[in-house]
């Protein structure tokens, strides 16, 4: 027996409309369509605890409807205009109720009319099928439908606690300094933890587990900063590194080209896998989808990440090879990836691939962007690769705390993947993608970085000036706590430029930022809360790279 006494309101609907009498609509009921109605289900379902309010005319279970609460409508479902009618009208009274069709007729028309009215469940069943099994498949059913929140904040908890001692158990056995596929088992440790974000993000009552899971994130980058200060040069001497920046025109582009498709590259700038996760199910009705997960190089800024996978060149090497293309900051060039388009091109004729007709490449900052660029693609007869970059979210990222409504509006990261979801659905990009599988175009969808919540201030100083970044600096003589701060005095052993300008690097761990020890407590007030990156931590370092054919 339930200890909630669930109102379930029963509407047999294949009597008549609305506008009939109930004495003519007790006239028409036959034989046949009395047994629709099963008596042996009510009786199971109130056994189990249920409180039916059983209707023979629909005008009685429009006027139950609007008079009482009840929690859910079941109604007998044959396809007809009335049946149509009546879940009009249930909508028009209720627009949440959950209504569950119970039918003899499957199909199309059943899915069209459930979809259209925002059905719960259908339950298929015939005139005579009263047994014990279907009862039981009827209320479970109900349950599903009437408990599945409440469930959630019950068993979530369970299951979240089983899932990390397994966890644990399985990242003792597997995560061991040196191991050469550590850098897989730290993938698959942010895939875990980004999953039960968005599931937590579900749930209302559980403040308490999600204290507990943020602790457990906090940790998990705290031994992810760790493992990445003591392995990450050897990346570039072993021979077993993960996927770089550096890698994923080569890896993902590339082939798709070589294939002869049509090929639309977007990389949207600050995407993080949480992110592309809330936009993921937008997509799916339109693409196939292979997620595959890259590591950003470091400093996981733009100039270089996003450099690094347009140019397929580490920042030392891209410095050194094209010094005319590599842009310093300074008060004359604002945008220091400016020669992206270049960079690819070189990068494609580096190896050998020749495109008909040639590359094309575009920027997208704003809403005339998006609405620019849909018209190219709209009018285009045809095309080999188009790479397209997308601001919007670094663009918040970076503004968030300059404007208090935007901090109200993102006040934390689960409001910041709700936001990332909605901007995408209502863009015009969202219609990019759309035109691309129409198309039966190909699209690689990829990120340069990802940000991350700052909330922790740390003292960073020299005696010369530095960059004004927040989770990396780079210049000379820096100095910074070691628990807050990874300083690199050999940029050249990690493919960096400078060291013959006797540069350093400092890069942020976990979630501190650096503030200079003049007006700390001004800074600290103005940064604390915000998001940032280039520093080290799985939100800015590992990144979905996505393959997307057309269904």
């Amino acid at each position: 027996m339930q200890e909630k006494r669930w109102r379930i309101l029963w509407i047999d609907s294949q009597i008549s409309d609305v506008e009939q009498s109930d004495t003519q609509l007790k006239d028409q009921r036959s034989e046949e369509q009395t047994n629709i109605i099963s008596k042996s289900y009510i009786r199971f379902l109130e056994y189990r605890g249920y409180d039916i309010s059983l209707t023979n005319t629909i005008a009685e279970g429009i006027a139950l409807l609007q008079d009482e609460e009840y929690h859910a409508v079941l109604l007998n479902y044959d396809g007809t205009t009335r049946e149509e009618n009546l879940l009009s009208y249930i909508r028009s009274v209720d627009a949440h109720i959950p209504m569950i069709l119970l039918t003899q007729e499957g199909g199309q028309e059943v899915l069209q009319q459930a979809s259209l009215y925002d059905v719960s469940s259908i339950f298929i069943t015939t005139a005579n099928d009263q047994t014990e099994t279907s009862s039981q498949q009827l209320e479970a059913s109900l349950a599903l439908v009437l408990e599945k929140q409440t469930a959630r904040e019950v068993y979530t908890p369970q299951a979240y606690v089983q899932n990390f001692n397994k966890e644990q158990i399985s990242n003792g056995a597997t995560r061991g300094r040196g191991s050469v596929d550590e850098w897989q088992t730290w993938i698959d440790t942010y895939v875990r933890l980004v999953e039960w974000d968005l599931r937590l993000d579900t749930l209302h009552n559980v403040d308490e587990l999600k204290s507990i899971h943020e602790m457990e994130k906090r940790e998990a980058n705290a031994g992810f900063a760790d493992y990445i200060q003591a392995d990450y040069h050897n990346w570039f001497t072993s021979g077993t590194s993960p996927t770089l920046s550096v890698d994923v025109v080569y890896k993902y582009v590339i082939p798709e080209v070589q294939a002869g498709k049509q090929v639309l590259f977007v990389v949207m700038d600050c995407m993080r896998l949480d992110h592309w996760l809330k936009i993921e199910p937008l997509l799916y009705p339109l693409f196939n989808i292979t997620t595959d997960y890259y590591y950003s190089i470091l400093p996981t800024a733009t100039r270089y990440a996003r450099n690094a996978i347009f140019s397929g060149l580490f920042p030392l090497e891209f410095a050194e090879r094209h010094p005319d293309l590599y842009a310093e900051p300074d008060t004359v060039h604002t945008s220091i990836n400016r020669y992206e388009k270049d960079l690819m091109r070189l990068q494609l004729e580096r190896h050998g691939i020749v495109l008909k007709p040639p590359l094309h490449y575009f920027k997208i900052f704003d809403t005339r962007g998006e609405i620019q660029y849909l018209h190219w693609l709209s009018v285009t007869d045809r095309i080999s690769l188009t790479a397209l970059v997308v601001d919007f979210l670094d663009m918040l990222t970076h503004t968030r705390h300059e404007i208090s409504l935007l901090q109200q509006l993102v006040p934390d990261e689960a409001a910041f993947r709700t936001l990332a979801q909605a901007w995408f659905q209502h863009s015009h990009l969202y219609k990019v993608f759309r035109i691309a599988a129409e198309r039966g175009m190909t699209v690689v969808l990829t990120s340069d970085h990802g940000s991350l919540l700052c909330q922790n201030p740390a003292k960073v100083s020299s005696r010369a000036e530095l960059t004004t970044g927040l989770r990396f600096k780079e210049g000379k003589n820096i100095s910074c706590s070691p628990e807050a701060g990874w300083v690199i005095k050999e940029p050249g052993a990690y493919r960096l430029p400078g060291e013959e300008a006797r540069k350093s690097y400092v890069l942020a761990k976990e979630d501190y930022y650096f503030v200079y020890e003049r007006q700390f407590d001004v800074y600290k007030e103005i940064f604390q809360g915000s998001f940032q990156h280039g520093g080290v931590s799985l939100e800015e370092m590992i990144l979905p790279c996505v393959v997307l054919e057309p269904r």
